[in-house]
């Protein structure tokens, strides 16, 4: 699946599927798409299908919420206004890319993760909270081979402000990253969705 925000968007959002539809359904603000569970060994066949593409109004803030576990996410907010980001259920090859935060912005992985990346606009600091042990961990220009248990760490000036970002994960993490989005990154970016 892949979520963007979109500030020209007039709708609350929009939505493109492959083969398989999900169930979508919108009521009081809240948007919920849900796909039923593959059947066994099903999955093979859906990873060439075409990934779904939820497109989300930036003009108004968002809690997104993966629940389930995901695998194979790209989720670009840069665009939205982000409250929070929770993945439940555990999460593979998830790739996200973080606005800039209003206040303190809880991002939530529970359930092991591996194969993710998180990035977030220079200049913001961040806290990265890993429970159940990491291997091969880079925050930032730090990088973590293997730890046990819990594991801790800061971007410098976390301390000293308000418009940051709480990220933690738990049930353990395998190939993590929690890195800036320098600026010719992002003016790629940029360019790619021109």
């Amino acid at each position: 699946m892949v979520i963007r925000g979109e500030p020209r968007l007039r709708e609350l959002c929009r939505a493109h599927f492959g083969k398989r539809t999900p169930s979508v359904s919108a009521r009081r603000g809240v948007v919920n798409v849900e796909y039923a569970g593959f059947p066994t060994g099903d999955w093979l066949y859906r990873r060439s299908e075409r990934p779904a593409e939820v497109t989300l109004n930036s003009s108004i803030p968002w809690d997104v919420e993966v629940r389930g576990g995901a695998s194979r996410l790209v989720a670009d907010l840069r665009g939205l206004r982000l409250g929070s980001l929770k993945v439940g259920g555990g999460a593979s090859r998830v790739e996200v890319i973080l606005p800039a935060p209003s206040g303190s912005v809880t991002v939530l992985v529970f359930g092991g993760a591996s194969n993710v990346a998180i990035r977030r606009p220079e200049g913001v600091p961040a806290r990265l909270r890993v429970e159940g042990g990491v291997t091969n961990l880079r925050f930032d220009d730090r990088h973590v081979g293997a730890a046990g248990g819990e594991y801790d760490l800061r971007s410098a000036g976390y301390g000293g402000t308000t418009d940051r970002y709480d990220i933690t994960f738990t049930g353990g993490a395998n190939n993590l990253s929690v890195e800036r989005l320098r600026r010719e990154e992002r003016a790629k970016l940029d360019r790619q969705g021109e």
